[in-house]
């Protein structure tokens, strides 16, 4: 990782200089303009955020910037362990090219780029070619810090209710208690709405032998040890070579395919008509797409796959699909396509849920969250896929809509700006490449949303307006003149 000199530091203090100076020629953040709302003596959020990862943080700030400054965002991790990054993350680098603006907002000056830039200098930036991923972590931690973003740590949201007009969140840890507010966005990353995507055969299987590629793993403890991990993907990878330097003894990937997925559809087709037309296509073109690409996968970086390969006790076994796991004291025993197999742990890289019924969290919601299986999937569309038919329905400011008209009113207040979005909006709320198109779209429709719900507050304020811009001197009345000319 490279480290800041003293000439870094002063390079990074002439950026944010520069950065301010564009928010001031620029007018942002803009002034406030969002009544402030109370509840039994209680002051009211106008926007409350859940998750202060990269996701959560262009949301905050984007709604800061447009003059919802009464917000806060949460999130249960310390402060600089938000996402993925340094926790389950265990690739080496970033996948998205270092040139994408991420999470800047429009901001050149807020772009990865001029923050990396400013530091270590041009030819520095040209001879980078990937992004270390904990270096990727202190630039989000710097873009948290230079906006000055409300974010609360070591806060977990263990339930929502909806309370007339409002959301009340339970929360505890360093905060604890409710707190009310007008509108809830769920900025809970790769997990979304669900968690962990387990297959059934491990269903019952001992937790001591085998963890999800999200998990939390003592990789040391697995030295010399015999490993199976499932699946072709990107996290497959990671955890296999993140395994295998670690000292295991042998590392198997079973990837149930006969073939390795070699081309990237949907980076190769990436373009501002993607960020901004997939949300608007119709629902079948919206199946088609994602159907598309969830047929042909998405292959692991071609650097994270030599991670693996250049290990002499490294195999990848094709069309080794798992017919059936078993435990003993010893392990397990895994049947697969190309016979039986012995291990002592196993990697299921298998994925998230968009399940959000097990969410103790959720309760209030589940039931009346609409998905994709509620009528807007038709089969004509396509094969049927359980985690595309569990996909919510979304609005177009990612707000949940009621299964059932009237049941539900307020779900319309709860945006779901996480990767369980990606079917109704496409790829901008769980990626680098579009989050700040995801950001501005979801805080346009918040925006309008409490324009339209304080409307008769606003004219109220505009007939109250009274500051004269004229002052009565500034002209003389005429019209005296005219009727002495008349009378002549």
């Amino acid at each position: 990782m490279t480290h800041t000199t003293s000439a870094g530091q002063s390079g990074l203090a002439t950026l944010e200089a520069q950065l301010q100076q564009d928010l001031t020629f620029l007018e942002l953040p803009a002034k406030a303009w969002v009544p402030e709302r109370t509840y039994q003596g209680n002051a009211v959020r106008d926007v409350v955020v859940i998750g202060a990862g990269m996701c959560g943080l262009a949301a905050t700030a984007k709604l800061v910037l447009s003059g919802i400054n009464n917000v806060v965002a949460y999130d249960a991790a310390p402060a600089g362990r938000e996402g993925p990054w340094i926790t389950f993350a265990r690739m080496e680098t970033l996948r998205s090219p270092k040139s994408l603006h991420g999470p800047a907002l429009g901001l050149p000056q807020l772009t990865f780029r001029a923050w990396f830039t400013a530091q270590w200098g041009a030819e520095a930036w040209q001879a980078l070619d990937k992004i270390p991923k904990d270096q990727w972590m202190d630039y989000l931690i710097w873009y948290r810090n230079v906006l000055d973003l409300p974010v609360q740590n070591n806060v977990r949201m263990t339930a929502i209710a909806f309370v007339d007009d409002l959301i009340a969140i339970d929360i505890e840890g360093a905060e604890t208690g409710r707190v009310y507010t007008r509108r809830l966005v769920l900025a809970t990353g790769r997990s979304g709405l669900g968690g962990f995507a387990v297959p059934e055969f491990l269903q019952g299987i001992d937790r001591q032998f085998w963890a999800h590629s999200a998990d939390e793993i003592n990789f040391a403890a697995l030295k010399g040890k015999r490993l199976a991990v499932i699946g072709a993907g990107a996290s497959s990878m990671d955890n296999a070579a993140t395994a295998l330097e670690a000292g295991a003894g042998s590392v198997d990937m079973l990837i149930r395919r006969k073939a390795m997925p070699r081309i990237n559809k949907m980076t190769g087709i990436g373009s501002q008509g993607v960020v901004h037309g997939m949300h608007q296509l119709p629902d079948a073109w919206k199946w088609k797409f994602v159907d598309y690409t969830a047929t042909t996968q998405t292959p692991p970086p071609r650097a994270s796959t030599l991670r693996v390969s250049r290990h002499a006790n490294a195999r990848f076994l094709l069309d080794c699909g798992i017919v059936a796991v078993h435990q003993d004291e010893k392990g397990l025993l895994i049947d697969t396509t190309q016979g039986a197999m012995h291990y002592d742990f196993l990697i299921a890289a298998t994925g998230f849920s968009n399940d959000f019924s097990g969410r103790a969290e959720f309760a209030a919601l589940a039931p009346h969250i609409r998905t994709w299986a509620d009528g807007r999937y038709t089969p004509d569309m396509g094969e049927p896929r359980s985690n595309m038919l569990e996909a919510p329905d979304l609005g177009p400011a990612f707000e949940f809509q009621q299964r059932v008209a009237g049941s539900c009113p307020l779900l319309a207040h709860v945006h779901c700006f996480n990767d369980a979005a990606m079917l109704t909006h496409g790829k901008v709320s769980g990626d680098i490449p579009a989050v700040s198109a995801g950001a501005e779209r979801l805080v346009r429709g918040i925006t309008a949303s409490l324009f339209a719900e304080d409307v008769e507050t606003h004219f109220s304020n505009l007939v109250a307006y009274d500051i004269p811009e004229l002052q009565g001197d500034e002209w003389t009345d005429s019209t005296p003149l005219i009727k002495q000319e008349n009378a002549l």
